[in-house]
């Protein structure tokens, strides 16, 4: 049995579409809510975004993976390439697409339900070497997690485990934990709470991709004899691939 790349792709576009309108919503409901308590905007942020994460895992995880993170397809793609259960090139692009595509119509559709205006330029600005730093370990944690779930058979632990994790990361990270460059650019095209200004979207993802190298130096040493396994339950050798 086999799932179509379309078919895959289209969960990839939805799934982050759903996590971003989750982020971006919370956060301007947040600021509605407790104008004056920026901590507990932040709390109802990321308990609502830990939720949407885990309910979303659970939904699009048969399907695609779920993986909503083109940090975290690309290190399935790399750890995969030799034995073959990681995403081949042509999925890793697709995904690539699906989830920056869907990210950004998050973003409008968050606003779009909030009437604020469906496109504006955030001018958060988020820039400098802790933030930096953040976003790396964030996104280094959240990889490592999720192959270890999946390489020790765990990946029914995930929806509770990844929601949990990035629950947490928006606390225990100045960065509040965007973890993940798709995300990141839709969060630009939102000026509410959970926006970040387009200058500082080329730092935030070259930190991502930072952490996403840690994260594949720490999987081979701490699982080097685990089986090969890919996050995607894969049904990858599919008829049109050959």
């Amino acid at each position: 049995m086999s799932l179509g790349l379309p078919r895959r792709a289209s969960a990839e576009f939805a799934g982050t579409a759903l996590l971003v309108a989750a982020v971006v919503g919370s956060g301007i409901s947040a600021a509605r809510l407790s104008p004056t308590d920026v901590g507990l905007q932040l709390l109802e942020n990321a308990i609502a975004t830990a939720l949407a994460l885990g309910a979303l895992i659970l939904t699009f995880g048969p399907v695609s993976g779920a993986h909503f993170n083109p940090v975290v397809s690309t290190v399935d793609w790399w750890l995969g390439r030799r034995t073959g259960t990681g995403l081949p090139g042509r999925d890793l692009a697709a995904y690539t697409a699906a989830q920056t595509g869907g990210a950004i119509t998050g973003a409008v559709l968050a606003d779009l339900m909030f009437d604020v205006p469906a496109v504006a330029w955030s001018r958060t600005e988020r820039t400098g070497g802790n933030l930096w730093l953040a976003e790396a370990v964030a996104t280094a944690g959240l990889v490592v997690l999720v192959f270890a779930l999946a390489r020790t058979g765990r990946t029914t632990a995930a929806p509770a485990a990844v929601g949990a994790y990035i629950g947490a990361a928006y606390w225990f990270t100045s960065s509040t934990s965007f973890a993940n460059p798709a995300v990141t650019i839709g969060r630009a095209f939102t000026d509410t709470f959970a926006g970040i200004a387009p200058t500082s979207v080329p730092g935030f993802i070259a930190a991502q991709l930072v952490g996403g190298l840690v994260a594949i130096a720490a999987i081979a040493a701490w699982y080097p004899h685990a089986a090969d396994t890919a996050v995607v339950p894969h049904l990858i050798q599919e008829t049109e691939a050959r």
